[in-house]
């Protein structure tokens, strides 16, 4: 019976058992589709990454949750460069470029005193309008459509995967979110595969602008998210959009999983560039957990 090595890491925290969970597996050219698969329903983790070998970048990387596999994930992403580097696989004195289903993405590797950060490109910015019903969807999240913020707009969003964007008014609302997450794909008719990400502009830590949680869909075969990386970069494309229309750019800080017990940073940089298109950046820190072994 072949055994695969599993390296967990949790992102956007280093402190272990905070941020997000990820299982990274290096080396997987010989694995299948249908293995991986396998192995992100056994480890059970939100997202697994899968490192192979590419022809077009330094690394590609494959992104499986227990229910399907992802172009994008970004604390996976996070996860498994920190993995790499403290492995001496790739070089943490120069910028990489990785390949994804989502595109080819450039990584900056910062290597400050003690702390390393890992700062990745998102894939261009989407969105998209929602036109289902906002009592339903309010009642799927466990909240009443008063509690949400309807200054701004609920649209679907995506910077390599698409998630719905929920403005929520208070973040006392945050603390009796209970998703129905079977419930979702007849509420997303625009989009039934995606997950939910209701966000705020109160926060706990006073160095933080937004404050979120991320509920998935029910293909995934998780419930919630605690630290999401593309969930939070979309929301600086967002908050140039349809926040702030006037600025250029933006960096800020945003804090999730605290409900969770995970609490974990993002950091997002957007800013705008040519031919109405806008870049947007994620960075964190990550910390390993442990390694174990799984049987094909």
């Amino acid at each position: 019976m072949k055994e695969v090595n599993v390296y967990h890491y949790d992102a956007f925290s280093s402190i272990p058992n905070k941020g997000n969970p990820a299982g990274v597996v290096l080396d997987a050219d010989g694995l299948s589709e249908d293995q991986m698969q396998h192995i992100a329903r056994e480890v059970g983790f939100n997202e697994m990454t899968f490192v192979l070998n590419s022809d077009k970048a330094d690394v590609r990387l494959r992104f499986f949750t227990p229910g399907h596999e992802m172009n994008l994930c970004g604390h996976a992403t996070i996860a498994s460069l920190f993995c790499l580097q403290e492995r001496g696989m790739i070089d943490s004195a120069n910028n990489i470029n990785i390949e994804t289903n989502a595109g080819i993405l450039p990584i900056e590797i910062i290597n400050d005193i003690n702390v390393t950060t890992i700062k990745m490109m998102q894939a261009n910015p989407q969105f998209g309008s929602f036109n289902g019903d906002i009592e339903r969807l309010a009642h799927s999240i466990g909240l009443s459509v008063e509690e949400l913020d309807d200054r701004y707009p609920i649209v679907y969003g995506s910077t390599g995967i698409w998630t719905l964007l929920v403005p929520v008014k208070s973040l006392s609302s945050f603390r009796r979110m209970l998703p129905k997450n079977e419930l979702f794909p007849d509420i997303l008719t625009g989009n039934p595969r995606c997950s939910l990400h209701p966000f705020c502009l109160e926060t706990i830590d006073q160095n933080a602008k937004m404050h979120a949680r991320h509920f998935s869909s029910p293909y995934s075969g998780t419930v919630e998210d605690p630290v999401t990386g593309t969930a939070s970069g979309v929301m600086g494309a967002y908050y140039l959009t349809y926040m702030e229309p006037e600025l250029q750019e933006a960096a800020f800080t945003v804090e999730q999983g605290l409900e969770m017990n995970r609490d974990g940073r993002v950091k997002v940089e957007v800013r705008r560039s040519c031919l109405g298109q806008m870049d947007v950046l994620i960075s964190g820190t990550a910390v390993k957990v442990n390694e174990f072994r799984v049987s094909l």
